[in-house]
């Protein structure tokens, strides 16, 4: 039952002031963050699909300082302000002003622009890093290699295909935060699991950066049994016992490329930074066996470093490994994230706060609502009567003006229509010349057409009690602003105080302290005091206006009866004289 008393509140305060959507109140800030595959952006075509794309904060997109130390507080929801994305940090260090993080992004379309929002600012938030939910279930295993020198390597998919051991060195500054070195021959094994299962034929997708500091030689990036995928001379190259495929070009020395192999099931495709270098068309056998990155022991492998390696169980698409690559690295288009940050209106507070109420300050705010919408029907009922008592007045004046020298009843006026005599009687001023004339007949009738000082005061008597009929009307329900003015704070002031002593004695019921606990009681029991506040102001705004308008046509009446029962006194003394004049 209580509802529509909230919503009404709601809709009242915030007529003025249109709501933006805010994701959750307890965020103080958020920002727009874009991928653009469009020809502005990366200029990618074709669908893409779920892709964990990389976000780089660096101090001149980011507050750090607004955010708590370690990042626990930033979270990403989609373009609808209502979805929370799943996302992971890579690394998020403050001091320096640097983070990257994971956003696992839905349906990405190549040649669009996607906007989700950046939102921080929370010190109390727990952390929503979840780097299992970032990847789809199609990944089979992603290395950040984040682990300190000779720590496993762990994988950040909800597989944990995790290496048996890590690499000897790292470099803190690789193409993603930390990447790992090897020297030829140590690379990292991953044992055989269920998820790891590669059957005949069966599709799948390697990608990773890769920074060769020497070029001579075949180094071996990612194998399995006859399988490989690796240098040649710094030529990214694939094979499988004696079917291999060979791009054209190698790969710069001391920089970093990202190279994937993409097996459909009968095709195997190598590329080079996203693009297309080299296919061979082959049919897998099925792998088995452990896992080697960057070599393995008796084999040559990879002199070099390793960054950001991932498995997936399915043939990812062109546009997906442009992406990768546009996004993941140096000079990324894919992602812009807005200088300037958004803070949190009032209003995003308001909405909270009101969804604390309780039972007890819904009915005080219910009642003050109530009180507000009949001192609202009042002023505006009044402010009509009054509007339309003007007009009629004004037209009686012209009608009275010319006939000041005859006055006599209304509906004995020549040319005046019925329509014209209902509407004037309509007019105050006309209901104080009727009583007035009516009892200026009377008295002449009773004493043969002349009018004595007590006659004149009589007439002046009926006049009177017509104008304080007329200013009677003009008063009625004003007493309804006089009560919202006066009772409406204290009728909200009862329901704060009310709902301050339930918020407190909860907190002795459950014997703890807590500010988190107090404060939105507290809060919400002073919206009682705001709805007294809300149903006082716009009532004494009102009253004073309409008292202004309703004294002034109180003052024109008394001044019309002035001058009225003047004139009908002077005007039947001289057709008294006229009469004896003539006899």
């Amino acid at each position: 039952m209580r509802k529509w008393y909230l919503a009404a509140f709601a809709a009242l305060m915030t007529l003025a002031t249109p709501a933006n959507a805010w994701w959750n109140k307890d965020w103080t800030y958020r920002k727009p963050v874009v991928i653009d595959t469009s020809p502005s952006g990366v200029n990618v075509a074709g669908p893409i699909g779920r892709t964990p794309v990389l976000v780089k904060l660096t101090s001149a997109n980011f507050t750090f300082t607004d955010a708590l130390d370690n990042g626990a507080d930033i979270r990403f929801v989609d373009a609808d302000d209502k979805t929370p994305l799943p996302y992971h940090v890579d690394s998020y260090d403050a001091s320096t002003g640097i983070a990257y993080v994971w956003v696992s992004v839905t349906n990405v379309t190549g040649g669009e622009k996607h906007q989700v929002w950046l939102y921080f600012g929370n010190k109390t938030a727990g952390a929503g890093s979840d780097a299992k939910a970032t990847f789809d279930a199609d990944q089979s295993f992603a290395f950040h290699f984040a682990e300190a020198p000779g720590a496993p390597a762990l994988d950040s998919t909800a597989y944990a295909n995790n290496a048996a051991a890590g690499a000897a060195a790292v470099n803190d500054a690789g193409i993603i935060g930390r990447s790992v070195r090897f020297a030829g021959q140590d690379g990292l094994t991953i044992p055989e699991t269920a998820s790891l299962a590669m059957p005949a034929a069966a599709p799948f997708t390697f990608s990773a950066w890769v920074k060769p500091l020497q070029l001579g030689g075949e180094q071996r990036l990612f194998s399995r049994g006859a399988f490989v995928f690796g240098l040649n001379a710094g030529v990214p190259f694939v094979g499988n016992g004696p079917a291999r495929a060979q791009a054209s070009a190698a790969v710069p020395q001391a920089q970093w490329s990202h190279l994937a192999v993409v097996a459909d099931g009968t095709t195997l495709k190598i590329y080079v930074n996203g693009v297309e270098a080299a296919a061979a068309s082959v049919a897998l056998p099925e792998l088995t066996g452990p896992i080697a990155l960057g070599g393995a022991a008796g084999v040559p492998g990879l002199i070099g470093e390793l960054d950001e390696a991932r498995l997936a169980k399915t043939a990812r698409p062109a546009a997906m490994l442009l992406t990768m690559a546009q996004n993941e690295g140096p000079t990324s288009k894919l992602v812009s994230v807005s200088e300037s940050a958004e803070k949190a209106e009032a209003g995003s507070t308001f909405f909270f706060i009101l969804g604390k109420v309780e039972a007890l300050d819904a009915g005080i705010i219910a009642l003050c609502l109530a009180l507000l919408a009949l001192a609202i029907f009042v002023m505006i009922t009044k402010s009509s009567y009054i509007s339309a008592a003007d007009r009629a007045n004004a037209a009686f004046m012209k009608r009275y003006q010319s006939m000041r020298e005859n006055l006599q009843p209304l509906d004995q006026v020549p040319g005046l229509s019925p329509n014209e005599l209902k509407y004037l009687r309509t007019a105050p001023l006309a209901r104080l010349y009727d009583a007035a004339i009516e009892e200026r007949d009377a008295l002449m009738a009773l004493s043969r057409g002349r009018l004595s000082g007590e006659a004149v005061e009589a007439m002046r008597a009926a006049v009177d009690a017509q104008q304080v009929a007329e200013n009677q009307k003009l008063d009625t329900w004003m007493v309804v602003l006089t009560i919202a003015i006066a009772g409406g704070p204290f009728i909200g002031l009862l329901g704060t105080v009310l709902g301050v002593m339930n918020t407190f004695g909860g907190v002795a019921i459950a014997g703890d302290v807590n500010v988190n606990a107090i404060a939105p009681g507290i809060a919400a029991a002073l919206m009682a005091t705001v709805a007294g506040l809300t149903c006082a102001i716009p009532a004494l705004f009102g009253y004073n206006w309409l008292s202004g308008r309703i004294q002034a046509l109180s003052d024109r009446m008394r001044v019309f009866v002035d001058r009225l029962v003047t004139n009908a006194a002077e005007q039947t003394a001289r057709h008294h004289e006229m009469r004896e004049a003539a006899e």
